[in-house]
């Protein structure tokens, strides 16, 4: 029988600690350690067992989340996911966690739609199972029926096997998920101003986006935001793709742009990797050039194989920089991958590849 993936909850909100508890203990593969109202509590908790994965809330009484989640990196790593509320203040911190050493940000389950709802557990379980399998660091100081798995069929078609036009300009499209965004912030900073354009999908929750992009803009040489409906696409800027929406480039003349949509999960996500690989591979074809990150699960992979037939190129991180390597693996095994690179040198690898 396989071992169940057992999750302490650590949140002051009972409300919170019970609906967690629901979410995750539908998942057959999942197993509710126990629960905690506060770091200290939960650090007794740890004392007696040690947990596979702990969900933190950001914000607590007598100990906030980040300060237990620097102790636990620094003393005893497991995986952590952090619980926000979706809040300015919220989202600013749990951006934090990650530099922290958190694997994940999960936003906290609230009432809904019952297709909001099932879509919520999934992301929920799916997140925790993801941690379950992260290599974590120490950094100093009941079952439900599973919804079917789309494809980008149901956000847009097949490219067509006509050829690309050949344009001047090449374009960077970017998937990641687990660990994504250290591990695009690694990438991002290492890129000159004057960088071909890129777009990029990182599987993130609704409301943490904006934060995201904002902070990487004062990191990065490049410019970064948050991608709204018809940005061009451009040298020297990187659209992030706002959580809970597809997106997709597209392309007018020689001009490319972006559309943000709607649209159920596409490989239980939304936004999709493969959807905006698809997209690439329909309006770029061989002037685009695909990048495939830590994380887990197969989006993008399905994506990545429609470029590479198209004529793109492709890279993939390599296993020993990925905090997960499952959806760079799984675009591999399909064959759509020209090259495998550590994390490091992968944007040399972009540039030599778009000149």
């Amino acid at each position: 029988m396989e071992k169940k993936i057992r999750v302490l909850i650590v949140d002051d909100s009972a409300v919170v600690r019970q609906t967690m508890t629901e979410i995750l203990s539908s998942d057959p593969q999942i197993e509710i350690m126990g629960t905690a109202s506060d770091p200290f509590i939960a650090a007794d908790r740890i004392k007696e067992e040690i947990p596979d994965v702990i969900t933190l809330d950001v914000e607590m009484p007598r100990m906030d989340g980040i300060t237990f989640l620097q102790k636990i990196m620094s003393q005893r790593p497991i995986p952590v996911v952090m619980c926000s509320s979706l809040t300015d203040r919220g989202s600013e911190t749990a951006l934090k966690a990650l530099e922290y050493g958190a694997v994940e940000i999960i936003q906290k389950p609230r009432m809904g739609t019952k297709q909001f709802l099932e879509e919520s557990r999934v992301r929920i379980c799916d997140v925790v199972k993801a941690a379950s399998q992260a290599r974590v660091k120490t950094i100093s100081a009941r079952s439900h029926a599973v919804a079917p798995k789309l494809t980008a069929d149901v956000i847009i078609e097949k490219p067509s096997s006509k050829a690309m036009i050949q344009t001047t300009e090449k374009v960077v499209v970017v998937g990641a998920s687990t660990g994504g965004t250290e591990a695009l912030r690694i990438f991002l900073e290492t890129l000159p101003a004057d960088s071909p354009g890129i777009v990029v999908v990182q599987h993130m929750p609704e409301g943490f986006t904006r934060a995201f992009s904002q902070r990487l803009d004062g990191l990065c040489r490049v410019t970064v935001k948050e991608a709204e409906n018809n940005d061009t696409v451009v040298r020297g800027r990187a659209l992030i793709a706002p959580g809970n929406h597809h997106l997709l480039l597209k392309r007018s003349g020689a001009r490319y742009y972006v559309e943000v949509k709607d649209g159920p999960l596409v490989s239980r996500h939304r936004p999709s990797v493969d959807v905006l690989f698809r997209s690439a591979a329909r309006y770029a074809g061989k002037n685009a050039v695909g990048v495939i990150m830590t994380g887990m699960g197969d989006d993008g992979a399905r994506g990545m194989r429609e470029m590479k037939d198209a004529g793109a190129k492709n890279i993939a991180q390599d296993e020993a920089t990925s905090v997960v390597f499952g959806m760079p693996n799984e675009a591999i095994k399909l064959g759509g991958v020209d090259l495998v690179r550590p994390l490091g040198a992968i944007a040399v690898e972009v540039l030599r590849l778009c000149e």
